[in-house]
């Protein structure tokens, strides 16, 4: 079952033609064989997972037809999941049991689906290879010496694995997009306020979106159909509905025009990355897409203003983790000390910058200097995509600026691993949907290196979720590049 789409797989549950406890089982056994390899999760819920698959197999016996009936999930642990250890990756919170499920989550439960862990994140979701987690190490399924990317790295390796067919994850500034794209799996990042943030631990809580990541674009539809729609526990939750997407898969791009933004150029990525992404817009139009030019003038103050925007966020939510309401409590004779205390043994070295960052963009003095011009920018972000999107109903670009690379590549240099964000954090800072969708693959040129996935983002307009897949599947079944072809040692397992 789990060489299975969870498309395939909630039919086969609904059917009857398989339960959803055998799934469980087989997923459980894939797990206990991959995690010594790859790390995806920083806990397992095998009795919440069991319970969940007999509810469900017990629903269907009653005649219910559910959409992600017996699918296995993992829960970015960033999320909560009431009951079972939530930590963001984070030593700050280690232990802490979550007294509620996020609404996203839950929503998924009630669908069908089974949780099968907590996946593993960069500390609070900041980070671009998920490097910066405090419990755990994941790797990349393609090449275990290479990152999986950040910071949703444990979601999608899981997906890639086949550890799971579904994950939540999360995306600040390119979380979801970018780990999918070095792992050669589909994640997306809805319209701002389509899915609920009740229930995730903020970072930056004007950016922060819950999205899916799975291995097909039909999977990722159906996910997000789940997930998708307002929730009265989010303020920041829209109101109006979130429309169907599963249904509306298209086979061809004709009568759509996609952009290519000229800021965006790559060949600057080097010669055989770069070739990639040209044979990418290349089918695009062989699919019938008419191709346009676009302008995104401001995208290049799109990394400057995001972190300052961020980290300034970052520095208030994260105000909260202090030792007396969350989490182990460093000692002090008073309580500033304990504050301190806490703080410089829970928190690690990246979660420390940002807010360091942050507190200072916000103190007086330079909150206009830096925060308000922050903000200014972002608004003249999104005007430049509206205007954009008046000549074009889709933009294509990079999802990363290069293929997974090796661990400690860039640990010692924070503004080039800020920089691998480059191409997904204007649509974060302009509130849009945008996709990542296996495009090719490439080596990094350094000796020896493997070929590995690159992502193709897919970006549109807002609310536009449905057009946004349906192009998206059309690429994919054109393409299929990971769709029948699997990472290194688990070919037996498409």
């Amino acid at each position: 079952m789990i060489r299975r789409s969870a498309t395939e797989i909630a039919a086969a549950v609904n059917a009857r033609q398989a339960a959803a406890v055998e799934v469980l089982e087989a997923q459980l056994a894939r797990v206990e064989q991959m995690e010594p390899q790859i790390g995806a999760y920083l806990a397992k819920t095998e009795e919440l997972a069991r319970a969940c698959a007999r509810r469900v197999d017990e629903r269907i016996a009653a005649g219910a037809s559910l959409p992600l009936a017996g699918v296995p999930l993992a829960v970015k642990d960033n999320m909560c999941l009431a009951g079972t250890v939530t930590t963001a990756g984070s030593k700050i919170l280690q232990g802490w049991v979550a007294p509620y499920t996020a609404t996203a989550v839950q929503r998924l439960l009630d669908a069908g689906c089974v949780p099968v862990g907590k996946a593993n994140l960069d500390e609070f979701a900041m980070g671009s290879s998920c490097e910066n987690s405090a419990l755990g190490t994941t790797r990349n399924p393609w090449d275990p010496e290479r990152v999986p990317g950040g910071s949703s790295g444990g979601s999608a390796a899981a997906v890639a694995a086949r550890e799971a067919a579904l994950a939540t994850a999360s995306d600040t500034g390119g979380s979801i997009r970018e780990p999918a794209a070095f792992c050669g799996v589909v994640g997306m990042k809805p319209t701002y306020g389509r899915v609920s943030r009740y229930g995730l631990i903020a970072f930056a809580s004007s950016l922060d979106q819950i999205g899916p990541i799975a291995r097909t674009v039909e999977d990722a539809a159906r996910m997000y159909d789940v997930m998708a729609g307002h929730d009265p526990m989010d303020s920041t939750s829209l109101p109006r509905p979130a429309e169907p997407t599963a249904g509306g898969l298209r086979r061809d791009l004709h009568g759509l025009r996609i952009g290519l933004v000229r800021e965006f150029a790559t060949k600057d990525l080097g010669e055989e990355i770069d070739a990639v992404y040209q044979s990418a817009y290349r089918q695009l139009a062989a699919l019938g897409a008419e191709i346009v030019d676009v302008a995104l003038p401001h995208a290049e103050y799109g990394l400057a203003t995001y972190y300052l925007i961020a980290p300034a966020e970052a520095s208030s939510n994260l105000a909260r983790f202090d030792g007396v309401r969350y989490g182990p409590r460093g000692n002090g004779t008073n309580v500033q000390e304990m504050y301190a205390r806490t703080r410089a043994a829970g928190f690690g070295p990246e979660v420390k910058r940002r807010i360091l960052i942050g507190t200072y963009a916000l103190s007086s003095g330079y909150y206009d200097a830096y925060y308000v011009r922050a903000q200014k920018a972002r608004t003249l972000m999104a005007g430049d995509f509206e205007k954009a999107f008046g000549a074009c109903d889709l933009i294509a670009c990079p999802a990363a600026s290069s293929p997974a690379f090796p661990f400690g590549a860039k640990g010692d240099d924070p503004v080039a691993m800020y920089l691998m964000d480059f191409y997904t954090i204007p649509m974060s800072l302009a509130g849009l949907p945008a996709l990542s969708v296996p495009c090719g693959f490439a080596s990094d040129g350094t000796a020896g290196a493997r070929e590995l996935p690159l992502g193709l983002q897919l970006v549109a307009p807002l609310y536009q979720e449905a057009r946004l897949f349906g192009a998206a599947h059309a690429y994919e079944q054109a393409t299929r590049f990971t769709l029948d072809r699997a990472p290194a040692g688990l070919e037996g397992v498409r």
